[in-house]
């Protein structure tokens, strides 16, 4: 089993039941991220990016599962951790190279407002969080 295959089957059984903003299973948003990276890594990372932040699994359970640490390190960039501000997680996110690239086509289909049937002020506004984000990781 390759990486990528190892990650998104853990991925897939751990978002199982979940829906996006839109109503669409989890696992689409992960597929379409994961669709966007050039290597291995980072389309390992794109599957199992909000894995550690949204579901039961650990830093640990991926590395007795056999990822890189190099893939370990990226997704806990990518855990927005309650005691850091939003400024402060996107500046973690973007030390880290392979998260950084995940998380910017994280975002960007995140803010594909097309996606919603309804668009709401709260919609708007985490548009405007994200645009603010994407500058940061952009630099």
């Amino acid at each position: 089993m390759t990486l990528v295959e190892k990650a998104s089957k853990l991925a897939t059984e751990h978002h199982a039941g979940q829906v996006d903003k839109s109503g669409r299973p989890y696992t689409e948003h992960l597929a379409h991220v994961a669709s966007g990276m050039l290597t291995e890594e980072e389309r390992a990372v794109a599957w199992l990016h909000d894995s550690v932040e949204d579901t039961d699994i650990t830093p640990q359970d991926l590395h007795e599962a056999g990822f890189p640490s190099s893939v370990i390190e990226a997704v806990e960039a990518m855990t927005h951790s309650p005691n850091q501000s939003y400024e402060e997680y996107i500046q973690a996110v973007a030390k880290n190279p392979i998260a950084q690239k995940v998380k910017i086509v994280d975002i960007t289909h995140n803010m594909d407002l097309s996606r919603l049937s309804h668009v709401t002020e709260v919609d708007l506004a985490r548009r405007r969080r994200y645009e603010s984000a994407l500058e940061t990781l952009k630099q």
